[in-house]
């Protein structure tokens, strides 16, 4: 019997994942309610079970008194005397129980309280594996529509994925797999409701760990995200090594790895730009694939002015404003966007250029050498174009002198 127990607690140890000290604390539970209902009380009763071997014995412990008037907790010194001769009035001798001997109520009774601790630790152990995955992806397996809901197997436990956190206009198959990401995991007592998401933004960046290997190593590191489900994600990339560019180890050899996350989240549109220090570039970045002519961001207000060119007003917006409005969700700045003519018309482009004198050298900002070099090339053209254009202006000045010149002497000729 105890070899056919230790093997039984071993195979559930091995699928359930339940250990077996767990498990011989409910075999012992179960011994002493089964004790309970065949004598009516078992406030006296041990059960001692050898965790290597599992042999278990039940007794109960009885105090030696010259009459009895309670069978259960005491026992006469005749019938101590049968057990060992040396009992004395008092002592409490040990008498074992016959577990053979319980009817067949108090042996269901044992039953059921060791499935019921078997659930219990089985709905324990799998609400710990997932939730220790909490705000994690998993990859699971659609199993059907409950309403508009999807019901999602994750292999120990099914997950449900709302309507509100499905991406629109996303239909689903059964036996279909799909990344998920585990928005939050309750205990109930008919085990563990876990709640998924297929729109949470940190479900881009959790891709993007799973697929980069400088991400999950932390050399380069998802600043901020932006995200409208099914459309469009902008994230904002920052590398820890001057050796490794960001963007490029995101997007790869011929953006496979950015494709490879384009697929999961079936066609949705992904642009990485560079985070930087500086709210004014960073801003420019985020306007991307929009060129952009200056930017004057309010640090304080939380406030920028951008100006484009005006063929690259409508591309800055976006469609339906998406642009502007996934810019301003990653830089958390309100961001008002003018094209060339429109600021120059108000005023604001003049405001620029003089503030872009003064402050776009801050020595707060650590330039690069490229981009020294690209400002005084810029620099050396602007002058080089005043002084062309004073140059011309000066030789059309001679030439009008010089034909008013030759008029009048062509005058006093005459």
């Amino acid at each position: 019997m105890s070899n056919e127990l230790l093997e039984a607690l071993n195979i559930l140890e091995q699928e359930k994942n339940i250990s077996k000290e767990t498990l011989l604390e409910a075999i012992e539970n179960s011994l002493v309610t089964a004790c309970k209902n065949h004598f009516g009380k078992s406030d006296n009763v041990k059960v001692e079970i050898d965790p290597e071997t599992c042999a278990f014995s039940c007794y109960q412990e009885k105090t030696v008194v010259d009459t009895v008037e309670d069978p259960v907790e005491e026992i006469s010194l005749a019938d101590a005397h049968k057990v060992n001769g040396n009992y004395q009035l008092g002592d409490i001798v040990r008498v074992e129980v016959k577990s053979k001997e319980f009817g067949r109520i108090a042996t269901q009774n044992a039953k059921n309280v060791i499935l019921q601790k078997i659930r219990e630790e089985e709905r324990k152990v799998i609400f710990d594996e997932y939730n220790s995955k909490e705000k994690d992806v998993v990859t699971g397996v659609v199993q059907r529509y409950i309403g508009k809901n999807v019901s999602i197997n994750l292999g120990k436990a099914d997950a449900l994925l709302t309507e509100s956190e499905q991406i629109k206009g996303e239909v689903f198959k059964p036996t279909e797999r799909i990344k998920v990401y585990i928005l939050e995991v309750k205990s109930t007592s008919k085990g563990p409701k876990i709640l998924v998401s297929r729109t949470h933004p940190e479900l881009v960046k959790r891709l993007f760990e799973s697929e980069v290997t400088e991400v999950k190593e932390g050399i380069v590191e998802i600043k901020a995200i932006s995200r409208e489900a099914g459309s469009r994600t902008k994230i904002a990339v920052w590398s820890n090594d001057p050796n490794v560019d960001p963007v490029g180890a995101c997007v790869g050899m011929n953006g496979a790895r950015v494709n490879a996350i384009v697929n999961e989240l079936r066609g949705e549109k992904i642009d990485i730009i560079t985070w930087d220090e500086n709210p004014a570039i960073l801003i420019q970045n985020a306007l991307s694939p929009a060129k952009v002519i200056s930017v004057i961001a309010d640090a304080d207000e939380k406030s920028a002015k951008v100006v484009v060119p005006d063929y690259q007003l409508s591309l800055a917006i976006g469609k339906e404003g998406q642009n502007a409005r996934l810019a301003a969700r990653l830089t958390g700045f309100k961001i008002d966007i003018k094209s060339e003519t429109q600021a120059r018309e108000s005023g604001d482009f003049m405001d620029y250029e003089n503030d872009y004198e003064e402050d776009d050298y801050d020595d707060d900002y650590d330039y690069s050498d490229d981009e020294l070099a690209e400002n005084e090339r810029l620099a050396d053209t602007e002058q080089a174009d005043v002084q062309a254009e004073a140059f011309d202006t000066e030789a059309d000045e001679n030439e009008a002198a010089g034909t008013e010149n030759d008029a009048a002497d062509s005058g006093d000729e005459q």
